[in-house]
C-alpha cells in the first residue's frame, strides 16, 4: 500500500466518525422524525466520501508545494527565519492574556490576530535583517553546510569540460547543480546519430561522473522542474527562483540571462582573465610554426591559444626563438599579439 493510498484511508475514517457524530447532533435536533442511526449514516458515508476523495489534496500537494518552495532556499535563511517565527510567536504569548482580558468579540478574536501578526513580523524582520541576526549564533551554525551556495550548470559548460579542472583548483566555494532537464538534453546529444554530437555528450556524461567521483565540490543532479519549452528558458526560470548563478559558455544564453538581472559565469571570460599578461617591449620565447598572411610574417601560439603574429618572423619557421613584444590588439573575437624577432630589434636599435 503507498503512501497516498493509506491516508486517504485515515481520512475517510476520520471524517466517517466526525460525520456519524455530526448525525447523531443533527437527530437530536429533532428536524425530521426519521431515526437518528440513519441520520448518522447518511453524515458518515458523506464524511468518508469526502475524506478518501480530499485527503491528498489536503495533505500530500500541500506538502508536495512547501517543499518545492523551501528546497532552493538556503540554510542560513531558513534559521533565521524559523528564529524569527520563534520570537514573534514568543511576544504573541506574552499579549495574548492582556488581549483575551477585552470585552468580547475582542476578546476572543484578538489573541488569535496577535498571534498571526506577530508571527508573521517576526519572520518578515528575520528575512531582511537575517544577517544581523546569524552574527548572534555559534559559528557552526552560521557558515551552514556545504551546498548553501549554488551555481546551475548549463550544457555547453558541462561538455567543454574545463569546469572539472577549475573545480579541481579549489577556487570553486559552491554546489554545481545539474537540473534533471539539463541532464537529459545531454542524454539526447549523447544519443545522437551524429558522431560529433555523439562524442560531445558522452564526454560530458563523463565529465559529470568524474566530477562527481573526485569530489573536488559537491555535484548534484537536481528534480527541481519549472515552466518553460526549451531548457535556457528553463534554467533562467529556474536561476531567478533561487537566486543562484549560472555558468555557461552559450553567447546567447550569457546576454538573454543578464537582461534579465540572472547573474552569469562564463568560463571564456574567466580563461582571458587568468592570460598571461604580456606588454609592448617584453620580451619571451616562442615557437614559430607557420607562415603569417602577410609576407615574412610567422606565427605561433601561447600555452593559451593567443595568437602571436611575428614580424620578419618566416624564416624562423620550427624553431624556438626570443620574440620582443611590439604590440597588443584586444577584439571581440580574442587577443592577438604582435611580435619581433629579439636579434632583429637589438640590430634595428644599435
Amino acid at each position: 500500500m503507498d503512501f497516498e493510498r493509506f491516508l486517504r484511508l485515515i481520512g475517510m475514517l476520520v471524517l466517517g466518525v466526525a460525520g456519524w457524530r455530526l448525525g447523531m447532533d443533527a437527530a437530536r435536533l429533532g428536524l425530521d422524525s426519521r431515526p437518528a442511526w440513519q441520520f448518522a449514516l447518511a453524515f458518515s458515508l458523506v464524511g468518508a466520501i469526502l475524506g478518501l476523495l480530499l485527503t491528498p489534496w489536503l495533505t500530500i500537494r500541500p506538502a508536495a508545494m512547501i517543499r518545492q518552495i523551501i528546497r532552493p532556499i538556503p540554510l542560513q535563511q531558513l534559521i533565521a527565519g524559523t528564529i524569527g517565527l520563534i520570537l514573534g510567536l514568543i511576544m504573541a504569548g506574552l499579549v495574548s492574556y492582556p488581549l483575551s482580558l477585552l470585552p468580547d468579540p475582542l476578546g476572543r478574536v484578538m489573541p488569535s490576530l496577535g498571534a498571526v501578526f506577530f508571527g508573521y513580523l517576526g519572520l518578515t524582520v528575520a528575512g531582511t535583517r537575517y544577517k544581523d541576526l546569524l552574527a548572534m549564533l555559534p559559528r557552526h551554525l552560521r557558515e551552514g553546510r556545504d551546498g548553501e551556495h549554488f551555481i546551475l550548470l548549463d550544457t555547453s559548460v558541462i561538455i567543454d569540460g574545463r569546469i572539472a579542472d577549475v573545480a579541481r583548483t579549489g577556487f570553486l566555494q559552491a554546489t554545481l547543480l545539474v537540473p534533471r532537464f539539463v541532464l537529459n538534453e545531454l542524454q539526447h546529444i549523447a544519443d545522437s546519430q551524429d558522431p560529433l554530437r555523439r562524442n560531445r555528450g558522452r564526454r560530458g556524461l563523463e565529465i559529470l561522473n568524474r566530477m562527481q567521483k573526485e569530489g573536488h565540490v559537491p555535484v548534484r543532479i537536481v528534480d527541481m522542474d519549472v515552466e518553460g519549452r526549451e531548457v535556457d528558458e528553463k534554467l533562467i526560470a529556474l536561476a531567478r527562483r533561487m537566486r543562484c548563478p549560472i555558468m555557461t559558455n552559450d553567447y546567447n544564453l550569457n546576454r538573454v540571462a543578464e537582461l534579465q538581472n540572472i547573474r552569469v559565469l562564463n568560463i571564456n571570460e574567466l580563461a582571458n582573465a587568468v592570460r598571461t599578461v604580456l606588454l609592448p617591449g617584453e620580451t619571451f620565447t616562442l615557437s614559430i610554426i607557420q607562415e603569417g598572411k602577410e609576407p615574412g610574417q610567422g606565427v605561433g601560439y601561447l600555452e593559451d591559444g593567443t595568437m602571436v603574429v611575428v614580424e620578419e618572423g618566416r624564416r624562423y619557421i620550427g624553431r624556438e626563438i626570443p620574440v620582443v613584444v611590439t604590440k597588443v590588439l584586444q577584439t571581440a573575437a580574442g587577443r592577438m599579439i604582435f611580435a619581433r624577432p629579439e636579434e632583429l630589434t637589438r640590430g634595428g636599435s644599435s
